[in-house]
């Protein structure tokens, strides 16, 4: 890429959304992404079993950057209650794999799990009988995926006498509770009670039962969950009853009350107390009041379908939008009964759900350490050992320790995952001091601008995670060469980075495409950019989401930058910041949010920026945009919406605001299309 000819050297509370929390909950150290630490006498967790939470389980607050479970202790295989107990009931953090049938001891007995830890079950195998789980008040981020949790039924169908639910929290936060089939218990199959909160319910089936899922008992309007693609067939109540819920987003469930059974439904979908539902695209078949509400409460329906449905369905209140706390995409109401047929509960075969997309097969893994005690001792050698035109993906898991190297991902590499093992991002860190005048060894010229970047993707649907990447030129040192210095620089599609720390001076991290006319989407999320001058820039569509961009004084002590400089074409999404934060220890007013940049004099470009739903500290100038090489910002696209901060401010012709309408057209989902990041 050209160099830039436009420098001379002449920045929770519950029920509070991502805007308000995602930044401040992160922390250099801590954030989900570290690799399980398996020991060679267990076995290996399925490949799906170390996912992380959608819904309001991703959300970052109470101190807990999102739901991950155990993924980053020990993996252990479990077939006795002895030792499911033991696992469940420690303090350290597991990955637990249930690969038998464990029959509860008493009847009625429910194991109280504690913090980070995933309880999955092995293909259709792992299935708990006659009992089930508590979570206690305070337990956090625990997965419990892939189970059949069954039969503790006591004869009595509207049991008073037995508590014996499948999965119970009281107090808890950060849980989700995917793919598992939960019937035929003594009281309910979920009960979420005494302010838990920050709960995702995906992808099970629910049935056989008189009560499925209750929510609330409580006074204080706290809890916020999610519940998404789950089949409820054949359960009387609680289809869930949602009490005192501050946020309750339902969408994608199916509702069936099958004719000619013994089992009735009463009701579906419950909103009670001062519960906030937004209710989309569900399918409700044969239930008798299907959606109903108290006075006190709202439901937002949008898009649901009832088939053979009687009695109440009500609507009314305001409620909330969800893709404030975070992304989601709704599947087609008409598609909903096949899809969760086929799709919810344990899954027989690692990695696929009944979604769009089918998953690549079981990942190979390479291990870098510096020591000698991986496979490679440098991160390119091991991408030089991935197959040309792999077919699925290829994890390069590298031990914590500092790399100085450069590392390049040709485009003939895809589905490549660059991955920090330690126990943090700052453990593992790949870096360099490439700028672009720095001259090339061979003597062929200087580096420019692209070719400074310490690490450089040119592959698509790459993946890194849990590490810093890092250019430490030193522009105090070397006045004589460019100040230009990327640390990350992508030219692909579909690439994702999660929990990550893209660190450096001027130009960062460059967001590009491989070609003028190629799409190169970029979707950044639990992570930090930091930098001073146009630190984001390059013409790819990309998305930085609940991250933290943070602002640094340049190589003299001065504060003066850039945040981000698109070069987007015409017709294309540039760069969107949503749910994040921007900081740093720099002066008051002296940090743009941006200035478009024509590259090479391009005017056919079209750049664009959008600051949105994003805390902005006083760094930022009331003024936020500029002009750059002669073009003005006025002629492109930079906006900003909903911001808040020292640093936000009032609509004006110098700080021009999306409309509400226009606001629903620059979403994180807008900007990815059809695309949904997630781990693999």
């Amino acid at each position: 890429m050209a160099q830039h000819r436009r420098r001379r050297t002449t920045a929770l509370a519950l029920g509070v959304p991502l805007i308000l929390t995602a930044a401040g909950g992160l922390a250099y150290g801590g954030l989900p992404g570290s690799q399980p630490r398996a020991s060679a006498a267990t076995t290996a967790a399925p490949a799906w079993a170390t996912a992380t939470a959608d819904g309001f389980a991703s959300v970052n607050a109470l101190g807990q950057n999102g739901t991950y479970g155990g993924r980053d202790g020990q993996i252990v295989t479990v077939r006795t209650l002895a030792d499911l107990e033991k696992y469940a009931t420690a303090s350290e953090p597991y990955v637990i794999v249930v690969a038998a049938t464990i029959t509860m001891d008493p009847v009625g007995k429910e194991i109280k799990v504690q913090s980070n830890k995933t309880i999955v079950g092995s293909g259709t195998s792992g299935q708990i009988v006659g009992g089930g789980f508590f979570l206690g008040s305070g337990v956090h981020n625990v997965i419990i995926r892939n189970l059949t949790i069954r039969d503790a039924y006591q004869g009595v169908w509207n049991d008073k006498e037995h508590d014996f639910d499948a999965i119970q929290m009281d107090g808890a936060h950060h849980v989700w509770i995917d793919h598992n089939d939960l019937r035929h218990m003594a009281d309910g199959l979920i009960d979420v009670r005494k302010d838990s909160t920050y709960v995702t319910v995906s992808w099970n089936k629910l049935s056989q039962d008189n009560k499925a899922f209750g929510i609330g008992w409580t006074e204080n309007v706290v809890t916020d969950i999610t519940i998404h693609h789950n089949w409820i067939r054949e359960t009387e109540q609680r289809n869930p009853s949602t009490d005192n819920a501050a946020h309750a987003h339902l969408y994608n469930n199916f509702l069936e009350d099958v004719a000619g059974t013994d089992i009735n439904s009463s009701y579906g979908n419950y909103s009670r107390g001062a519960t906030r539902m937004v209710l989309e695209n569900s399918y409700f078949q044969g239930f008798k009041n299907p959606v109903i509400k108290d006075s006190t409460a709202s439901i937002v329906q949008k898009g649901n379908t009832f088939v053979g449905t009687s009695g109440r369905n009500e609507s009314g209140g305001t409620a909330f939008d969800p893709k404030t706390y975070y992304a989601y995409t709704l599947d087609k109401t008409a598609d909903v009964p096949a899809l969760l047929k086929s799709g919810v509960g344990p899954r027989s075969s690692i990695g696929t759900t009944a979604t769009a997309s089918t998953k690549a097969a079981a990942a190979t893994t390479l291990t870098v350490a510096k020591d000698g005690s991986g496979q490679y001792s440098t991160v390119q050698a091991a991408v030089n050992a991935v197959p040309a035109n792999n077919p699925s993906r290829v994890v390069i898991s590298v031990k914590p320790g500092t790399y100085r190297e450069l590392v390049k991902v040709p485009s003939n590499k895809p589905h490549v995952t660059i991955q920090g093992s330690g126990g943090s991002r700052n453990d593992t860190v790949i870096v360099y001091n490439n700028a672009s005048g720095t001259p090339k060894p061979d003597g062929s010229g200087t580096y420019g601008t692209g070719g400074s970047a310490t690490v450089a993707v040119e592959a698509d649907d790459f993946q890194a995670r849990n590490l810093t990447i890092s250019n430490d030129f030193d522009e105090a040192s070397h006045q004589d060469i460019a100040g230009q210095a990327v640390a990350l620089r992508t030219a692909a599609d579909k690439v994702f980075l999660d929990g990550v720390i893209v660190s450096g001076d001027q130009d960062t991290l460059l967001v590009d495409t491989a070609a003028k006319e190629k799409l190169g989407r970029v979707y950044m999320t639990n992570s930090y950019v930091i930098g001073n001058v146009d630190f984001i820039f390059g013409r790819a569509t990309a998305v930085i989401d609940k991250s933290v961009i943070t602002l640094k004084k340049r190589w003299n002590g001065t504060s003066a930058g850039y945040v981000t400089a698109p070069s987007t074409a015409a017709g294309r999404k540039g760069i969107l910041i949503a749910n994040s934060t921007v900081n740093g220890d720099v002066s008051s007013a002296s940090f743009y949010l941006g200035r478009p940049w024509h590259a090479g004099g391009d005017a056919s470009l079209d750049p664009q920026t959008t600051v949105r739903n994003t805390s902005l500290s006083a760094a930022i100038k009331s003024t936020p945009w500029t002009d750059m090489s002669g073009f003005s910002w006025k002629d492109d696209r930079f906006a900003e919406y909903k911001n808040t901060g020292a640093g936000s401010g009032a609509a004006s012709s110098d700080r021009p605001q999306l409309t509400e309408a226009q606001a629903t057209g620059q979403e994180v989902a807008d900007w990815l299309g059809d695309w949904t990041p997630s781990s693999s």
